[in-house]
């Protein structure tokens, strides 16, 4: 069956960087699109970030614009956020997801719209 798998978060201070990691199994990643989420304790899980299946279009929220990038290494079956210059609102559960969809402005954050779903890893921003 499919998986993915987060890995890389931690607990950082303001300001510091983290790179997280999301490994697909049984899944051929350059055909789903990839998108992260995160729920921050008492809030609504929110996409932070996309990668578009095919051509490899990259969406993100505004939240993150200029800190958080996204990459995709097909061959390895690895999806990376990288998260710079971090703040304690970006603490929470970060998850990696996966579906078909070629996402556009309007679709790319909805949760619906992905199958596969990994177990999270927690990010903690504090000092």
């Amino acid at each position: 069956q499919v998986q993915l798998v987060e890995s890389g978060g931690g607990l950082v201070l303001p300001g510091g960087s983290l790179r997280l990691s999301c490994a697909a199994s049984r899944l051929a990643l350059n055909s789903h699109t990839i998108g992260w989420f995160r729920q921050a304790p008492g809030k609504e899980r929110e996409g932070i970030f996309c990668i578009s299946r095919g051509d490899g279009r990259t969406y993100y929220a505004d939240s993150v614009k200029g800190r958080f990038t996204i990459s995709r290494d097909n061959a390895k079956k690895m999806v990376y956020l990288q998260m710079n210059s971090l703040k304690p609102e970006d603490t929470g559960v970060y998850y990696c997801a996966a579906g078909i969809d070629y996402p556009s402005n309007s679709t790319w954050y909805l949760s619906d719209r992905y199958i596969y779903w990994g177990q999270g890893t927690q990010v903690t921003v504090s000092s």
